[in-house]
């Protein structure tokens, strides 16, 4: 009731913080109405799965699911919360769904979103839970379904202290399919059932694409220089890599490849990296590589594919000064030995693996992570050896997205038989 309430009243200071969002590049200000829950789009004839995916690693992972629900003739309506997440709706779905901004966690635009688009099932990605969103569904007897469902030690800890607003919120979760058999635990513990583990549906993703021509381009400026990439950097750690750059660029004259988890942080990283002598080229400027170029800085969003596959280490970020971790399934994927800091809390099991297969390396501190690449950047045996156990480790965690399909049957498959038996042109 108290978060209801808060809602009511922080509704009219939306607009001007949404305002501000724009002006920092966070909102996209010619459809700042969708957040609002004001439709751009028309609804269209049938039955109608409406998918929700924070930011990007949520959108990639599932990315699978929803080419498996459009297969089957149900429509999608995906709602994302970030400017990055909807580049890459763009960039990889096109016009086979239909993309609007996630609307307000408050009354008004969540009944005037759901009335309009009247979805026959919510399917969320991973973590969050909206209170008024649950509300409302559950009020119209929508079936609320998590995939990939995940409970970082955090946020678990927090829903214990609140067990009673916990077990009305994850009660109304019709199915839960979890991660691992830890997040499935924590799903039952605050209320949530039923609950399947299927595993990491990103493992059942594609390795992020990437144009050939950009990426010959590329090599050819980089010729024969040794490289290694910082990706998913938070801040502390572009530092971190201009350290290890340093240190190592006597011995090797490599190039170093940074790739901020916020690439409207360029000007910003660039102003420090210069500050420290170091000459940068900005792939947003379209910069060329010259043998001098000691940071190759990969501003741009939806290019994990170029950077990665211009290395053979990856260095990935969120966890060596800050907390969290991020996903090292598509450096491994594409073909990485993976190095990352100890704090990898949201991915445990997924590293845990990975590192018990071979295929990546924790380091401790920054000297550790210059020693690591040097390492690696030397030893063209040990380099090849972990990028092998790490695509075998992908390998292995493959399968989720069957399981979690099979888990979803008893929602979809009646979605299907009315999407085929409904006459074209007539209303769902």
């Amino acid at each position: 009731m108290g978060y209801r309430v808060a809602g009511i009243c922080a509704y009219p200071l939306m607009s001007p913080y949404l305002t501000y969002r724009a002006l920092k590049g966070k909102e996209d200000r010619k459809r700042r109405l969708e957040r609002f829950g004001f439709a751009s789009q028309p609804r269209p004839h049938g039955p109608l799965v409406w998918v929700h995916a924070a930011s990007v690693g949520e959108t990639n992972a599932v990315i699978p699911l929803i080419r498996e629900l459009l297969r089957r003739e149900i429509h999608v309506l995906l709602t994302t919360g970030t400017v990055t997440s909807a580049e890459v709706v763009a960039n990889r779905l096109g016009d086979d769904v239909i993309h609007q901004y996630v609307p307000l966690d408050l009354k008004f635009p969540i009944k005037r979103f759901i009335a309009y688009w009247h979805p026959d099932a919510a399917i969320t990605a991973e973590s969050e839970m909206w209170p008024t969103t649950m509300a409302e569904l559950a009020r119209r007897n929508i079936p609320q379904i998590r995939v990939n469902g995940r409970l970082s030690d955090r946020s678990y800890d927090r829903w214990q202290r609140n067990s009673k607003v916990a077990e009305l919120l994850f009660g109304k979760l019709s199915l839960v399919v979890a991660r691992s058999d830890l997040d499935a635990e924590r799903f039952l513990d605050l209320g949530s059932w039923p609950v399947v583990i299927s595993g990491n549906l990103k493992g059942d993703t594609d390795p992020p694409p990437v144009d050939p021509e950009l990426l010959s381009l590329y090599r050819a400026q980089i010729g024969e220089r040794r490289t290694w990439a910082a990706v998913c950097t938070f801040d502390g750690e572009e530092a971190a890599a201009a350290f290890v750059h340093r240190a190592l660029k006597p011995r090797n004259q490599q190039l170093t490849i940074i790739v901020p988890r916020h690439p409207e942080r360029g000007d910003e990283i660039e102003a420090m990296l210069t500050e420290k002598g170091l000459k940068v080229a900005r792939r947003s400027r379209n910069d060329e590589i010259t043998p001098e170029t000691d940071i190759f800085l990969g501003d741009t969003i939806g290019e994990m594919g170029l950077y990665l596959r211009l290395t053979e280490i990856s260095f990935v970020g969120r966890s060596l000064t800050e907390e969290g971790g991020q996903n090292p399934m598509e450096s491994s994927m594409i073909g990485c030995a993976v190095l990352s800091g100890p704090n990898v809390q949201n991915f445990r099991e997924t590293y845990q693996h990975i590192i018990r297969k071979g295929g990546a390396r924790m380091i401790r501190d920054v000297e550790m992570l210059a020693k690591a690449v040097h390492y690696l950047m030397t030893n063209d045996i040990a380099r090849r050896k972990m990028i092998d156990c790490g695509h075998e480790a992908v390998q292995d965690m493959r399968g989720a997205l069957s399981t979690t399909i099979k888990a979803l049957e008893p929602y979809i498959n009646p979605l299907t038989v009315t999407a085929r038996l409904r006459p074209a042109g007539t209303d769902g």
